[in-house]
């Protein structure tokens, strides 16, 4: 039975990919924190994870993630989690982080 459940799994599996917050401008972050974007999100603490689809799902409405959308379907990409502390994608555009008030 396992051998059978991890076969099945593996069918089940989609490709995801970790990248920087920064890929996101500050409206766009602001959206996904407050669950407000145009395509399906999951808010973090630290950023987001987001169903591109394979085809795309939606092309969102939000320009710089509708980029992200194209390039990640192009890369077979079903997910995207963005992060503060993930990678930064060389030929992404990115966007300053608005500093903290004290």
């Amino acid at each position: 039975m396992e051998n059978t459940s991890v076969t099945h799994l593996r069918t089940l599996a989609e490709s995801l990919a970790a990248i920087s917050l920064s890929h996101l401008s500050s409206n766009t972050r602001l959206k996904l924190a407050n669950d407000d974007l145009s395509v399906n999100a999951y808010p973090t603490d630290c950023g987001g994870i987001l169903y591109v689809g394979a085809p795309r799902h939606r092309i969102p409405t939000e320009s710089d993630l509708a980029a992200i959308f194209e390039i990640a379907e192009l890369a077979g990409i079903v997910w995207l989690k963005f992060d503060s502390e993930a990678a930064v994608i060389d030929g992404l555009p990115t966007f300053e982080t608005p500093e903290l008030a004290s």
